[in-house]
């Protein structure tokens, strides 16, 4: 066992926290009816933390994951006004609470990069069949973008820890099935996974490469 200035250091009673921001973010708005605040990503880990199965754990760091904001100008298609969307208030926000995160303590931020790709239809905008049944208006479309490496920045993380023998738990926040094969690798380097869903419906194969769900 790894000794540091004559104390025992117990990698075994070490974890960390992996959280999804997109996912938590989409979680949080739908159950407080508002854009989640700094403070709200704080509680979820302080819960964690002190989660009586976490008790005589250490934390190693907390994790979260997202994407800058998108910048860049895109073209209304139904008006051709341009829009700069560093100029927008989702912009502002959204920066303001990635550089607020970014100073707490025992959190560490890991971003990927927001593409804008013009603008798509609203959800409702088309009517039932998926035709129209009105003429669609300026409000009927919504910017859209893509999220780009912000699930590789995960596995790659859960590799790491895994591999270095940082922790022996990790604490997953998301509901995406696409970190199946990264929660089957930590596995089998005897990394102990578990899922918290915040309490989101999961795919039974989700949890079958886990160690334990927390809701």
């Amino acid at each position: 066992m790894p000794r540091m200035y004559g104390v025992a250091f117990f990698v075994d009673h070490r974890f960390a926290i992996l959280i999804d921001g997109g996912f938590f973010c989409r979680k949080l708005k739908k159950k407080l009816s508002r854009h989640p605040e700094v403070e709200d990503v704080v509680n979820e880990i302080s819960a964690i933390r002190t989660h009586d199965r976490f008790k005589e754990y250490e934390l190693l760091r907390a994790y979260y994951y997202d994407s800058e904001p998108a910048t860049g100008k895109i073209v209304h298609p139904l008006t051709g006004q341009t829009l700069n969307l560093a100029d927008t208030l989702v912009y502002r926000r959204n920066k303001a609470f990635l550089q607020k995160l970014e100073l707490q303590p025992d959190v560490s931020l890991r971003m990927g990069e927001l593409a804008a790709h013009g603008y798509k239809l609203a959800p409702g905008s088309l009517g039932s069949g998926g035709l129209k049944d009105r003429d669609l208006q300026e409000d009927d479309f919504l910017p859209h973008t893509e999220q780009k490496g912000v699930d590789l920045c995960i596995g790659l993380d859960i590799a790491r820890l895994s591999l270095r023998s940082l922790v022996r738990t990790i604490v997953v926040v998301t509901g995406d099935s696409d970190f199946i094969p990264a929660f089957k690798f930590a596995r089998r380097e005897g990394v102990r996974v578990i899922l918290a869903t915040m309490g989101h419906g999961v795919k039974r194969d989700l949890k079958a490469h886990t160690d334990g769900v927390l809701d």
